[in-house]
């Protein structure tokens, strides 16, 4: 069972609870390869009452078809969810449209009065779902500290979008305990929970069990093996064969194919997945 909930993490609930009120608008990324997952149950009773722009990030690593059904059931009279990928350039732009319609009657009211006012958003997000990328390209400029690693951010940053438009970073954060197996496990597979806190076999012998579910060609086309009815120790070491990874003796290196296999999804080299379904219980 995978659980990681760092000490800084509780810290950084807390903050976010004392800054709501500051903010008109929850900027809530998710990896559109795990959507739900990435989703914190402890964060549906905070933000109630506020409007909530869901950025379904990575879209292009996500299943098209499932990403899009996705953006139906996240969008809603005070939601509205968008479909984006945070590495391309002005792929960002649509969330500030969308703000701005989310927050008309505020802006409406300031302007009767002939004042133009800000709108204030949260960004939150699990660790690693690209909430940094987002904003640099929000901002144009690297102005948040970004890596391709959970936990990079560990404060709150105030970012100036324009004259009208701000947006507060906050740091990637897990829910305090991950008692739903599979979310955890799926949090694990985009790089949400720390490598070193992972056992690497573990992780990939059920990554290779839910890619099996999704479509048993999936490890097969990618690693040119034939798919099998078999344990996961014997699918690792047809791949390691397969792709030259052995040791002395003739031993198939079965720790480098299980990182390479965690390495080939995170990167898209598997194809476009989707593990959450709507329906998912």
């Amino acid at each position: 069972m995978i659980n990681w909930f760092p000490g800084h993490m509780t810290k950084s609930l807390r903050m976010m609870e004392e800054d709501l009120k500051l903010v008109d608008i929850i900027i809530y990324v998710l990896d559109s390869r795990a959507p739900k997952s990435c989703k914190n149950p402890i964060f549906d009773a905070l933000f109630l009452q506020k409007r909530i722009i869901y950025v379904l990030n990575k879209a292009d690593l996500g299943n098209e078809k499932l990403v899009k059904e996705w953006s139906k059931v996240l969008s809603g009279d005070k939601s509205v969810a968008l479909m984006t990928n945070g590495t391309a350039s002005g792929s960002a732009s649509a969330i500030v449209s969308a703000a701005k319609n989310l927050c008309f009657e505020k802006i409406e009211k300031f302007k009767s009065k002939g004042v133009k006012t800000a709108i204030r958003a949260m960004v939150v997000g699990v660790p690693n779902c690209g909430k940094s990328t987002l904003i640099n390209n929000l901002c144009g400029a690297g102005k948040t500290v970004t890596g391709n690693r959970p936990g990079v951010t560990r404060g709150k940053q105030w970012v100036r979008i324009n004259d009208y438009f701000e947006v507060l970073d906050t740091p990637g954060t897990l829910y305090p305990k991950l008692d739903n197996e599979t979310a955890a496990y799926r949090l694990a597979f985009i790089g949400s929970i720390k490598n070193e806190v992972v056992d690497v076999f573990d992780l990939s012998a059920r990554l290779i069990s839910e890619l099996n579910a999704i479509d048993g060609t999936i490890i097969a086309s990618r690693y040119k093996i034939e798919f099998k009815e078999e344990t996961f120790e014997e699918t690792l070491e047809r791949m390691a064969r397969a792709r030259g990874y052995m040791l002395k003796g003739g031993v198939c290196d079965t720790e480098r194919m299980a990182v390479a296999l965690i390495d080939d999804f995170r990167k898209g080299r598997l194809g476009r997945i989707t593990f959450d379904r709507v329906d998912d219980k």
